[in-house]
C-alpha cells in the first residue's frame, strides 16, 4: 500500500484552521474544500487517457479524455464534505454512499445504509472520509466495494492515525492511500492526537 501526504503551504495553513477549536462551522466547511481541493488533485493523478481528435478554431489537433469512469464513494456523513472537491475535476463522476457509524463502546464501524452505482468494476473508486483512524471503517467500507465488483480503489482522507494505516496496509494493501495529515497517534477514546475532533460535528455543526 502506498500513502502519500501531501505537502503544501495552503494545505499547512488551513489545517491550522481545522485544527484550531475556535474555528466556527463556516469557516472549518471552507478550510475543508480548499483542502479537498487539492487532494483531489492529487488523488486523480495517474488516471488513463485515450488520445482523441479535437477542432480547433485554427486546425484539427489530438487531445485527450479520461479513459476510465471515476466513482466517488463518501463514507457517511463526513465523507460528503470532501466530494464537490472531486466533482469540480470529472463532473460526470458517479457518486455512491456508504453509511457507517463508529460504536461510542467498541469503537467499531456500525453499517446502516448503502447505495452504490453499476459498473464499480470498471471505474476507478475515489472512498472519502477526513478521518482515517482506527482503519476500521475505512477497511469495512473497502471490503464492501471490493464484494460489490470495485477493483481499483484509492482512499482519500484528511489526516490519518499511524494506527488506521498499518491497519488499512494489512486488510488492503493494494489500496493507495492519500491525506493531508499523518497525526502522532490515537487516544484511550479512539480519537486521533492532536487531531482535529469530531469532523462530521464540525462540518454540520453539531457540536455541543
Amino acid at each position: 500500500m502506498s500513502l502519500t501526504v501531501v505537502r503544501h503551504p495552503v494545505v499547512a495553513r488551513d489545517l491550522t484552521v481545522l485544527r484550531d477549536r475556535e474555528t466556527p462551522s463556516a469557516g472549518f466547511r471552507a478550510a475543508l474544500e480548499r483542502i479537498a481541493t487539492i487532494l483531489a488533485y492529487h488523488a486523480l493523478d495517474g488516471l488513463p487517457l485515450r488520445e482523441t481528435r479535437v477542432l480547433t478554431p485554427i486546425t484539427e489537433t489530438t487531445g485527450h479524455v479520461l479513459d476510465t469512469s471515476v466513482v466517488v464513494v463518501p463514507i457517511l456523513r463526513a465523507g460528503l464534505g470532501m466530494v464537490d472537491a472531486i466533482v469540480r475535476f470529472v463532473p460526470d463522476a458517479r457518486i455512491g454512499h456508504l453509511g457507517m457509524y463508529r460504536d461510542k463502546t467498541t469503537h467499531q464501524p456500525v453499517d446502516y445504509y448503502a447505495n452504490l452505482p453499476k459498473g464499480l468494476a470498471e471505474a476507478t473508486v475515489l472512498v472519502t472520509d477526513p478521518m482515517l483512524a482506527t482503519g476500521g471503517s475505512a477497511c469495512d467500507a473497502i471490503a464492501y466495494l471490493k464484494k460489490a465488483g470495485a477493483r481499483k480503489i484509492r482512499f482519500v482522507c484528511l489526516i490519518a492515525a499511524p494506527e488506521g494505516v498499518a491497519r488499512l496496509q494489512a486488510e488492503h494493501p493494494d489500496v493507495p492511500v492519500l491525506t493531508a495529515a499523518l497525526d502522532e497517534r490515537l487516544n484511550e477514546h479512539a480519537y486521533i492526537v492532536p487531531g482535529l475532533g469530531d469532523a462530521g460535528d464540525r462540518i454540520f455543526g453539531t457540536t455541543d
